[in-house]
Formats: C-alpha cells, structure tokens, sequence
C-alpha cells in the first residue's frame, strides 16, 4: 500500500480561516498579526495545509523509511488555548532564541504560545527569518504542488 499524505496545500483563505475560528477577539487579532509576521518576515504569501495549518512556502522531505512528502517551510496554526508555531531550525540554534523569546511550552515540532503578549516580537520576527533561511538552504525547496 503506497502512503497518501492527507494533510496538503487547500485553497481556503487564510484570513477568512482566522475571521471564522470560533475563539476569543484577542485570539483572532493575535492570528492576524501572526499573518502579517509570518508574510513580512518570509515573502512568502500564507497558504493553508488541511483544516488548520497556515504554511509558508513548501519543502520536500523523505523519511528513514523512504516515505516523500511536502510540507510548510514554516507556520502557524491557531487553537482556542494557544498558537502553535512551527519554526524549524536545528535544535542547538531553536534552543538560542528559545532562550530568550519569552513564555512559551516546547513541542515535538513546534512552540506553543498562549498569547503574542507573551513573547518578544523582535525575536519571534527574527526566529521565523533565519529559519525560513535555514530550510532554504538545507532542503529541496519548491514554488508549488
């Protein structure tokens, strides 16, 4: 049986995603700016992988098992607790700006934030930059699927 990925590129709008989450105002307003961030700070225009990712640019990847895919270079993705984040990066390098971007829960692929007043915005900016830079430059990078 060949794997079929499930979770792919949708033409759902981001935005109207994130205008239709049934979370709080300051969650939604805290998704927005998140769009912006992400967008400013990878030139990328944000595209949704299945129901809830939002995903910046596209990187192919096969597994130690010869499992190929695709998958967001980096994103975000917005649940009625917290945001979660997913910047990639080697784990010495996560760790340095872990350190100092503020209050945060580390998981398996991403960062969990409960709200954007709780992290430095610079550093969250500068986060997303390199590690856009760092899939670029260590990945097969693609325009699209």
């Amino acid at each position: 049986m060949t794997y079929q990925q499930k979770t792919l590129p949708t033409k759902v709008d981001p935005k109207e995603h994130i205008e239709a989450l049934d979370v709080s105002k300051t969650k939604k307003e805290d998704g927005l700016k998140l769009l912006k961030i992400f967008t400013e700070e990878t030139g990328e225009e944000p595209v949704m992988w299945g129901p809830s990712i939002i995903g910046y640019g596209i990187y192919e990847y096969t597994t130690t098992s010869g499992i190929e895919g695709v998958w967001p270079m980096t994103g975000f993705s917005i649940q009625k607790a917290r945001f979660s984040l997913y910047l990639k990066f080697d784990k010495e390098i996560s760790q340095q700006f872990l350190d100092i971007i503020g209050k945060y829960k580390a998981g398996v692929s991403c960062v969990y934030v409960n709200k954007l007043a709780d992290i430095d915005e610079g550093v969250l900016r500068e986060f997303i930059r390199e590690g856009y830079q760092y899939m670029q430059s260590h990945f097969k990078t693609i325009d699209r699927i």
